[in-house]
């Protein structure tokens, strides 16, 4: 790869370009999935391409191609040569990217057992004695069942005209399942295991899908979504929310995660749900949450799904914060976007999905530090309460600030304990307000989620990002159906 790699940058440097970097790729994906005793999907993928990258008269021009052939580099890096000049001739002001550590090295995902080394067979096997157990429970009412397995790894270079050569092997895997219960006079029930309908993911070998033990959750959570049927229904008032990180990892994502992308806050990204409140006027001056509220992005964490060596731009991995005691302190920013508000660094977080997409500024695993709670503390010292868990749905504005979200289960607090199921439950809120309501968050159920489908861009692309948190107490939060609603 090297040759190919110095046969871009030395045509870019020809024709006129400042910078250059390139990446190759190849990525390889395997999907399967289990429905209703059939398996309804078995495919595995593999793609190989590459992207340029150029800086010409101040502007950035990118191009890709899936034919990794000399003719077809050179044709390719000609292209992103004419691209940046033609941007730049129609800029005000000359792209300028803050320094960076010039790197030579390698980083691999830390595996114990390869995911593609795993038979098919074995995989398949497990899902449908899932699936299979999910329609024997109660065949009555669990009337869809579902089990899914996804693995995925990207071989990655990365060379630039500044010297840097970089090689990666970035590996993840996971998946879960869901049923749905229906009864009569009741609105269908989903549950799922583990978190959301799509499961749980994590930088690690296959040893990681193995140890979300699904078989030994089927029953517990088939009950559950029975129950839904028959429970009671989420009330409508102001009230103690506790979040368990099933749904804490989701509202970190929308309300922490997003609006602290630069490239939002800049408005040079406005795709899937807006821009950003959290404008350059308001860092180091918003009070974001309460003085229990520490939220950080980092990449370096082993098991995140957001965990890497080295970002898109060849950004070692690191760790910043986002916000600290509750005052919002930081940014996910790229090269560029730093260099325009006058930060000394990137956070290290450009990502693209494909070798012929544009990296962007990305999630890496955006993480709420515990404070010295444990979760049984929090729910015994709570009065009054919801404990809710695993995300149905979610609404939120174009500056991320007033949201809506809904979870597949709930149950109520009375008096420090955990008392009956509730169905359908809802909470809304204001970003700032409702984080300036937390004081407390648990360490000892805290742990990396993951999820593989953050949407972001025009054409879009799908990221895995990493969310750290365990279980968090907020408090005056209006749950369940609003009046005229």
């Amino acid at each position: 790869m090297k040759d190919i790699a110095e046969l871009a940058l030395d045509t870019c440097r020809e024709l006129g370009g400042s910078y250059a970097d390139i990446r190759i790729v190849t990525v390889k994906d395997e999907d399967i999935s289990v429905k209703l005793g059939n398996i309804s999907v078995l495919e595995i993928r593999e793609k190989i391409g590459f992207g340029i990258r150029c800086l010409a008269n101040g502007g950035f021009g990118f191009a890709g191609s899936y034919d990794p052939t000399k003719d077809e580099v050179r044709r390719v890096a000609e292209l992103a040569v004419r691209i940046a000049k033609a941007s730049g001739a129609t800029r005000k002001n000359p792209v300028e990217l803050v320094d960076e550590k010039v790197a030579t090295d390698s980083y691999s995902t830390p595996i114990k057992k390869d995911p593609f080394k795993v038979p098919i067979e074995e995989k398949v096997g497990e899902l449908i004695e899932v699936d299979k157990r999910l329609r024997e429970h109660n065949p009555e009412i669990i009337k869809f069942t579902k089990a899914d397995y996804r693995g995925h790894s990207e071989d990655k270079v990365f060379s630039s005209t500044e010297g840097a050569y970089i090689t990666q092997k970035i590996v993840f895997c996971g998946g879960g399942f869901s049923c749905m219960a229906i009864s009569q006079g009741s609105p269908p029930q989903r549950r799922s295991y583990p978190g959301s309908f799509r499961g749980d993911f994590s930088t690690s070998g296959y040893e990681f899908f193995e140890s979300r033990n699904l078989l030994e959750n089927v029953e517990r959570i088939a009950d559950e979504a029975i129950a839904l049927t028959t429970a009671k229904q989420c009330p409508t008032e102001k009230v103690s929310v506790l979040l368990d990180g099933h749904q804490l990892m989701l509202q970190i994502h929308e309300s922490t995660g997003h609006p602290t992308e630069l490239d939002r806050v800049l408005g040079t990204e406005a795709a899937y749900a807006g821009t950003s409140f959290m404008t350059v006027d308001k860092l180091k001056n918003l009070r974001y949450g309460s003085e229990h509220v520490t939220l950080v992005s980092e990449s370096i964490t082993p098991g995140g799904l957001g965990t890497y060596g080295y970002d898109d731009e060849g950004v070692k991995a690191k760790r910043i914060e986002l916000v600290k005691d509750g005052l919002f302190v930081g940014y996910q920013s790229s090269r560029e976007t730093a260099a325009q508000i006058g930060l000394v660094e990137s956070s290290g977080g450009m990502r693209a999905d494909s070798p012929q997409k544009l990296p962007l500024i990305r999630m890496a695993n955006i993480n709420l530090e515990p404070t010295g709670w444990l979760r049984d503390e929090i729910i015994e010292d709570t009065k009054r309460g919801i404990l809710m868990s695993t995300n149905k749905s979610w609404s939120i504005d174009d500056k991320r600030l007033n949201f809506q979200f809904g979870t597949e289960i709930a149950w109520e607090i009375i008096d420090g304990e955990v008392s009956q199921i509730l169905k359908n439950p809802t909470y809304t809120g204001i970003t700032p307000e409702f984080w300036g309501s937390m004081d407390a968050h648990s360490k000892d159920d805290w742990r990396l989620f993951g999820t593989p489908n953050c949407g972001k861009g025009q054409p879009p692309q799908v990221m895995y990002v990493g969310h750290g948190c365990g279980t968090a107490r907020f408090h005056n939060v209006r749950v369940g159906i609003m009046e005229g609603k």
